[in-house]
């Protein structure tokens, strides 16, 4: 295993136990000469594959941690700050950490819910690592070339693990590995095979499409919203826009809507809100979905809706794009609470991680102003206990969401 060296004083983040390796540290590698003031030194040849093991170590040769490397502005993600061979045993550890604290907080080995995340990367000291729990079948992301590389050692303590929980693990990566690696991903099961796809949500049913569906197949982290949206369903009409998989609607349907409608640009999306709506209230009348772009959608509505979810895809991906995201929640916002009725509830929310909940709430105070509408906060929302937040790792907060009470 070789050793990364850091720069003199650039070993602070990793005794504060922060999980990455940032490229602009690293001083020198084993048998590679430092970088001349100037220069960057070319992580392309420096004698480690991308996905091997790595240890790194502060400028004096003190050891600081042990993780995955990888070319890019994080070099290496660490997977323990002991000094630990990363076998087998290793990643059952860490599984059954991460089992255990499912189990604590109510979500795995509950009767009425098998659909939750058991894997949330750096939360639960696997960077680069998701790994989502669907009734028997685990869907299993890989968002760093060194968990790529580890994927059938881990499927397999996975398996061990869960003792009996699971009988299937299905490898869903081809979009979230960097494509320079060059690693020829496909798709596919790594143990076991089904088409067995219904999954149980807080006594919901929802077919999950890991095939094609986006993320794992299914939004897991707004399960606690969704129930609190059903709260307020009650004698509702509810337009739910960005609907992908119908979450939001199917928990207003048993919440006692008026009425729902669902909104996305897709139509396969649209197909499937479609099929759990009859899964879970076969027959029922008080359902439509649209296959409609959502600001033209809002452009053309009346006001006939008093309980709203915007619930985009992330406007910003990167901090780059940060000015032009606000923007964008704040125009779909404004629209909303423009055609809104008096006494109606917004659920609005951000996936960005790059925006942060001050920039987003005034994003949604600004759209307030511009349609010149009185608003309340009711609740301030977050992701679930099972999508942990290190508090080593603050950028693992990337849920935000506001429940206003409209005047």
């Amino acid at each position: 295993m070789k050793t990364v060296y850091l720069k003199k004083g650039k070993e602070d983040s990793l005794l504060r136990f922060h999980p990455w390796v940032f490229s602009g540290a690293v001083h020198h590698i084993d048998n590679q000469r430092p970088a001349q003031p100037g220069q960057q030194l070319d992580f392309r040849h420096c004698g480690i594959e991308e996905g091997e093991m790595v240890r790194v170590a502060d400028a004096n040769g003190k050891f600081l941690a042990v993780g995955h490397w990888q070319i890019g502005s994080i070099v290496v993600r660490v997977l323990s700050f002991c000094d630990e061979p990363i076998v087998a045993q290793f990643w059952k550890n860490r599984l059954q950490v991460a089992l255990d604290a499912r189990i604590a907080i109510g979500v795995a080995d509950n009767p009425a819910n098998d659909t939750y995340r058991l894997v949330h990367g750096e939360g639960d000291n696997l960077p680069g690592l998701v790994i989502d729990v669907y009734g028997k079948t685990a869907v299993m992301q890989a968002h760093s070339v060194g968990m790529h590389t580890d994927r059938l050692t881990i499927a397999q303590a996975l398996i061990e693990v869960m003792d009996g929980r699971l009988e299937n693990v299905y490898y869903k990566s081809e979009t979230t590995l960097p494509y320079k690696a060059e690693l020829g991903q496909e798709n596919g099961f790594l143990i076991g095979q089904t088409n067995e796809n219904i999954a149980l949500e807080n006594g919901l049913k929802f077919h999950i499409d890991w095939f094609r569906g986006q993320k794992t197949g299914f939004f897991v982290d707004q399960r606690d919203n969704r129930s609190l949206l059903e709260h307020y369903s009650k004698g509702r009409r509810v337009l739910n826009m960005f609907c992908y998989t119908g979450g939001f609607s199917v928990y207003s349907m048993r919440g006692g809507a008026e009425l729902v409608h669902s909104v996305d640009s897709s139509a396969k999306a649209v197909e499937l809100v479609n099929r759990n709506i009859e899964l879970n209230f076969p027959g029922d009348s008080r359902h439509k979905a649209f296959a409609e772009d959502a600001f033209k959608f809002l452009d053309e509505m009346g006001d006939g809706y008093d309980l709203i979810i915007l619930d985009p895809p992330a406007f910003a991906k990167h901090k780059d794009a940060l000015r032009h995201a606000l923007k964008g929640y704040t125009k779909i916002n404004q629209k909303a609470l423009e055609k809104i009725r008096p006494g109606g509830i917004l659920f609005t929310f951000s996936c960005s991680q790059a925006v942060s909940k001050e920039q987003f709430r005034t994003a949604v105070f600004t759209a307030c102003a511009l349609a010149g509408r009185r608003a309340r906060i009711l609740h301030q929302l977050h992701q679930p206990a099972d999508h942990p937040i290190n508090i080593y790792h603050p950028e693992g907060e990337y849920l935000k969401g506001l429940v206003l009470y409209i005047e």
